[in-house]
């Protein structure tokens, strides 16, 4: 009789895994990868060291129960995915254990995030080669598993060409030790003479086979790299066990050949008429030293536009193609001038010779966020992966995209183009309707026919993903009868019994089953957001997440996600593994409580409602927004969690405290009374409660008199309708009374509604949903007429201009709230105006340090580029942090979260902080990080219109 997965889970832990789970959430988080399909495991292992996959493999074999191994299940074919046992190295198996400078080369751990090799070689002038787009969050294990290549393989190869040495376990229990070609002496594999011994056997009843089925061209990755069993490549088992996708042994560590950056590099740009054309000359690149060649189109291209502004794209050639053409040289004038011989060379429409480092870096970011890009197609529809990265020999990729876009068309399908044109890969996801009731048989037939083009064209079906389950049941179509039975020989000498990642490669599914959209529900009832960008349809909305990973990885200075992730290494704490769970909830069959399972609220409790992934995201995941919905659907009408009714109503509760703010304030700063109330409202008794004010903002502008309606303001000259928030009011007015200065200093004419408004935000973020409509409703019943008149709404806190911006447009459905949402501006914004017109000069701060923290809502929502040009103007020295704060609202303050938001400003925040000299100023125009900031450190953060003053 088969264990149940509970027996499983305690038969490895008796066995001495520490970390074992078979829980609904895990299960279900674990059940898909970047690929299409859903496979739900019955444990997940996430081993501490070797013996533990040892012990692992012991209980599989002892029960008959099937392994998966993965990385960071970044594999966009279904590699990563299995029906029994999932084994996750990137948990804990993370670690570079050796870097030698000598005999350039590392050792690493099968779970190290490529990132952290690079740079811990980095550190003695070194790199490891193979980069791809993942970098940031793939491990070296997985692209073992996948022989993965990135961005530079013309220059550097793929992984099976650097790597020198593998340990590796067999589901028998066997220890091998694999010496490849690569460490530049004959391989061996040591720890199985059987195993070699049959494999020999096999290479040399099908010689024929080995020399003329395989190694064709560069990029020929799928099925097992066979021509490396050849007597005349010195039977290197080792490179032959690379790209074999954790079916044969599981890699345990691996030490890999590092290479020297070239002393300097340059980039060509090449304008072509259409993407046919670049590849039409892609293959004469490699000729002229390119050790990139990457080719995007305009389809891409105007998807960033569309989504990230025009800024986030830089100066590009004339065309509506592109390649970004990388080339080396000893020093910057000899790489320029190889750049310029491209240029010349290659028959293009228009060229440019790229110099300027963040000029480069802004276009390569473009092509890294191409997987994740590309899962929107033009007719901004889901596009999927499962053909994602054929390849073809390179002086044939012109004939195949012109045939494939053909295929397509016939179809009706579309897709984003990219890829390695210098090596023939194409990237590519396509928008097949997979809800549709057809839609399986048509995904079918669709990568049927793309199979036999690929093949027609001398080509691999996967160019270095890997087959998975995807792509395993097409190899047929471009391998010989005789070639599929010797892939079978190979696995079962290695896994006789099929326990290894059963399903790929060797005696596949059909590519059709196991889809995870077509299993997905429809939400029944009725939803508080609009979700416009997704046809209203939330479960198009969650399944927006394509599983790249991005969430994952380490934040740099201009990203915001997943602050959680990156302090607890949870998948559930990460936009991934949420957005898995509310994909599983609406499967419901892992996860079946619907909105109210405790698995669902597990997943979405350490949100921090940052809207980090909405912007950082590639897909556009909107957690923040898909939190709120949940929270709003699980508690209508039910009994909430005291934060809910402290903090949500927060803006109430200023009001009333607004009248005897003395007492309010002793009883939240008060030691014995803090105690007692802090915790009764759900608020951790560790933090500082901000003080309430004596005299409220609005208070302070009425006897200024600078409350008007819209129709009295219009007269004045460059009126501008200051939005008071709760936060500006109540809690830090001279924050207020600074930005009216500034307006006027600027030649702005500032007034205050006379009717007290709200965003809501605090309704948002603990799902309150109906209350939030209903304020936001009144907020633009108000402003529509000040906005109609020509005049901009000012937003002076960033989590609330936020939600006037962005929520306020998909909770209130009106023509009225959507000509607020575009009519409200940020300082910076406003005052760049000024300066256009003359009317104001930005003050020198020249020799003032800066330390940055921008709002993760002022990030995601507005973008912070406005604030930088502006402090660029003043001349000051400004460190711009990314990451959050960790307080986020009423997230860090509430039970339960008081760690993680410590943690969470660790990450960023708090080192720049300790960093910075003492005269350093720290700007945070957010109330929660300047809270954040004074409750962890000795510094007190100030508003950018606090900053400005300072050189008036």
């Amino acid at each position: 009789m088969t264990a149940t997965s509970s027996e499983l889970t305690r038969a490895l832990r008796h066995a001495g895994i520490a970390d074992a789970r078979d829980d609904a959430l895990t299960v279900g988080m674990y059940a898909t990868d970047a690929g299409l399909y859903r496979v739900p495991p019955r444990a997940v292992v996430f081993p501490r060291h070797t013996d533990e996959i040892d012990a692992t493999l012991e209980v599989a074999r002892g029960l008959g129960v099937p392994i998966t191994a993965r990385g960071a299940g970044t594999s966009c074919a279904g590699n990563a995915v299995g029906p029994g046992i999932v084994i996750d190295t990137a948990r804990h198996l993370g670690r570079v254990l050796e870097v030698d400078r000598d005999s350039a080369t590392a050792l690493v751990e099968a779970g190290t995030v490529h990132a952290t090799l690079q740079a811990r070689a980095r550190e003695v002038g070194l790199r490891f080669g193979p980069d791809p787009s993942s970098h940031t969050r793939c491990t070296i294990g997985g692209m073992i598993g996948n022989n993965a290549c990135g961005n530079r393989a013309l220059g550097y190869g793929r992984t099976s060409d650097n790597v020198v040495a593998m340990d590796l376990l067999t589901a028998a229990g066997r220890r091998l030790s694999a010496t490849t070609s690569v460490a530049g002496g004959p391989p061996s594999l040591t720890g199985d003479d059987a195993l070699v011994g049959e494999l020999t056997r096999l290479a040399d009843d099908h010689l024929e086979t080995l020399r003329t089925e395989f190694a064709t061209f560069g990029r020929q990755v799928s099925g097992y790299a066979l021509e490396h069993l050849a007597p005349e490549r010195g039977r290197d088992i080792g490179r032959m066990l690379v790209g074999s996708e954790g079916t044969l042994a599981i890699v345990t560590q691996a030490r890999v050949r590092l290479v020297t950056d070239p002393p300097a590099t340059c980039l060509a740009v090449l304008g072509f008429e259409d993407i046919y054309a670049a590849g039409d000359v892609a293959h004469l690149l490699k000729g002229l030293g390119a050790v990139a060649a990457e080719g995007i189109d305009s389809r891409i291209v105007d998807v960033v536009r569309t989504r990230r502004g025009p800024r986030a794209v830089p100066d590009l050639p004339r065309g509506a193609a592109w390649m970004l053409v990388e080339v080396p040289g000893e020093d910057a004038a000899t790489a320029r001038a190889a750049a310029e011989r491209v240029c010349r060379e290659i028959a293009s429409t228009d060229s440019l010779v790229v110099t300027d480092p963040a000029h480069a870096r802004a276009l390569w970011k473009i092509r890294e966020d191409g997987a994740g890009l590309s899962a929107r197609s033009q007719r901004d529809r889901p596009a999927h992966a499962g053909w994602e990265d054929a390849a073809v020999p390179p002086a044939r990729l012109g004939d195949y995209l012109r045939a494939f876009d053909a295929l397509l068309e016939e179809h009706d399908v579309q897709g984003l183009p990219y890829g390695h044109f210098g090596d023939g890969c194409l990237h590519i996801r396509l928008d097949i309707d997979l809800t549709a009731p057809d839609a399986t048989e048509r995904y079918r037939r669709l990568v049927e026919e793309a199979a036999d083009l690929v093949a027609a064209h001398g080509g691999s079906l996967s160019g270095e993903h890997g087959d998975g389950r995807a792509r395993s049941a097409l190899l047929p179509r471009m391998y010989r009868p005789e070639t599929m039975a010797l892939f079978g020989a190979v696995k079962h000498a290695f896994d006789p019994d099929n326990l290894l990642n059963p399903g790929v490669l060797v005696d596949p599914a059909p590519v059709e089953a196991d889809l995870r959209i077509p299993a997905a529900r429809r939400v029944a009832v009725p939803l508080a957001f609009g979700y416009p960008e997704d046809g209203g349809d939330f479960g198009q909305a969650v399944h927006r997440c394509t599983g790249v990973g991005k969430c994952r990885a380490a934040g740099t200075s201009s990203t915001v996600m997943c602050p959680s992730y990156l302090a607890t290494g949870e998948e559930k704490d990460s936009t991934r593994g949420r957005a898995r769970a509310l994909q599983e909830m609406l499967n419901g069959t892992t996860i079946t409580g619907g909105w109210a399972a405790p698995e669902v609220h597990d997943a979405l409790d350490l949100c921090l409602s940052c809207k980090g992934c909405s912007s950082d995201c590639p897909t556009g995941v909107d957690m923040a927004t898909y939190k709120s919905e949940a929270l709003h659907q699980t508690y209508r009408g039910r009994l909430r969690p005291r934060s809910h009714y402290s903090l949500g109503r927060l803006p109430q509760m200023a009001r009333l405290a607004s009248r005897a703010p003395r007492l309010v304030n002793a009883m939240t700063s008060l030691p014995g009374l803090k105690r007692i109330t802090l915790p009764a409202a759900g608020v951790d008794p560790r933090r500082s409660i901000p003080s309430f004010a004596r005299q409220t903002f609005r208070t302070w502008a009425q006897g200024e008199g600078m409350i008007a309606s819209a129709a009295q303001a219009a007269g004045t000259d460059h009126p501008v309708a200051i939005f008071v928030d709760s936060f500006t009011d109540h809690f830090s007015p001279q924050v207020g009374r600074s930005t009216v200065a500034l307006l006027r200093e600027a030649g702005f004419t500032p007034f205050v509604p006379a009717e007290a408004l709200c965003c809501g935000l605090t309704f948002i973020s603990t799902g309150q949903l109906d209350a939030a409509k209903k304020t936001l409703a009144d907020a633009a019943h108000v402003l529509a007429p000040v906005v109609a008149a020509g005049i901009p709404v000012l937003g002076i806190e960033p989590s609330c201009t936020a939600a006037l911006r962005h929520d306020l447009p998909r909770l209130v459905d009106s023509g009225a709230a959507r000509q607020v949402a575009g009519g409200v501006r940020t300082v910076a914004e406003l005052l760049a105006v000024a300066i256009d017109e003359g009317r104001w000069t930005a003050p020198d701060l020249t020799g003032t340090e800066v330390v940055a923290q921008p709002h993760c809502h002022h990030h995601a929502v507005m973008s912070w580029a406005a604030d930088e040009a502006l402090l660029a103007r003043t001349g000051a020295s400004v460190t711009r942090l990314g990451g959050c704060c960790g307080l986020a609202g009423n997230f860090g303050v509430e039970l339960g979260h008081y760690e993680v938001s410590v943690k969470v400003a660790e990450q960023q925040l708090l080192p720049a902080i300790e960093a910075a000299s003492p005269d350093a100023v720290v700007l945070a125009d957010g109330f929660s990080c300047q809270t954040q900031i004074a409750d962890l450190s000795e510094r007190t953060g100030v508003h950018l219109v606090e900053l400005l003053a300072r050189g008036t």
